[in-house]
């Protein structure tokens, strides 16, 4: 018997298709069965940014946030105009990750997050982005091995190691200071915000990790890896550890569930 946390999942938009579906929120279902898996219970949160009652009502019941992979972040969020070469956003997430991030900043609650969510946590912290690595970057090796409609290359697709900082959190979860990942951006962190500490690296010096500075638990890495986490122990641990610190979190006794885990 475990009480089980309460992660957060922000959805993201997806357009209306007509005669068949109105506009609608969405989210991967990776994401969902990996924290199921590691012992949490995942809460799909949806884009009512506008709605701040209602949005605070939800995040008061979660004990953690997980930030997940998705389309570009707005540029007008970090102060520049879009690049030719940045792809589709959407401001309803932009504003709603943005608003439980800072909540949860305020109170310490535990964060992770992969990819975008990784972009996200920079620009709520202050920090910017690159637009586009591949133009924005000098010398950047492929970082956008995004699978085609064939599925190929898969997701769990192996582009590069990481260096990763041997005395950072990140690394006593890997346990290791070189690890293999699969790589899905064409985005990426320029300046680094205030209150974010790099700990993993790409080959071409393009920052990968980052973490808080004080002591809460606030990890995020620019590749996925819930793709991984089947094969790879490091990266389950990631969200285990991510799990067990949301347990830490709990206000109130949850309702005890029998594990099958």
């Amino acid at each position: 018997m475990t009480n089980r946390p309460i992660i957060g999942i922000p959805t993201q938009t997806q357009d209306a298709q007509p005669g068949t579906l109105p506009r609608c929120w969405i989210m991967s279902q990776r994401y969902v069965n990996v924290l199921a898996n590691a012992g949490a219970v995942p809460w799909l949160v949806p884009l009512l940014h506008q709605d701040t009652e209602t949005l605070r009502a939800i995040y008061d019941h979660i004990d953690g946030l997980f930030l997940t992979g998705g389309v570009d972040v707005d540029p007008s969020r970090y102060g520049e105009e879009k690049h030719p070469m940045c792809g589709r956003t959407d401001p309803d997430r932009d504003a709603t990750e943005l608003q439980l991030v800072r909540w949860a900043i305020e109170d310490g609650k535990p964060i992770l997050a992969v990819c975008r969510g990784f972009q996200v946590l920079n620009v709520a912290f202050g920090g910017t982005l690159f637009q586009d690595v591949g133009e924005q970057y000098p010398h950047a090796l492929k970082h956008d091995h995004f699978p085609k409609s064939d599925g190929t290359p898969p997701r769990d697709y192996i582009s590069h190691k990481v260096r990763v900082a041997p005395n950072s959190r990140l690394a006593s979860y890997l346990g290791t200071n070189q690890a293999p990942v699969n790589s899905m951006h064409h985005q990426g962190i320029k300046q680094l915000a205030p209150g974010l500490a790099a700990n993993a690296w790409a080959p071409d010096g393009l920052i990968e990790g980052i973490e808080g500075t004080n002591g809460k638990f606030l990890i995020a890495v620019q590749w996925h890896p819930e793709e991984l986490a089947q094969s790879d122990a490091g990266m389950r641990r990631l969200f285990t550890a991510f799990v067990e610190a949301s347990i830490g979190e709990q206000k109130e006794p949850r309702t005890k569930i029998a594990s099958t885990k």
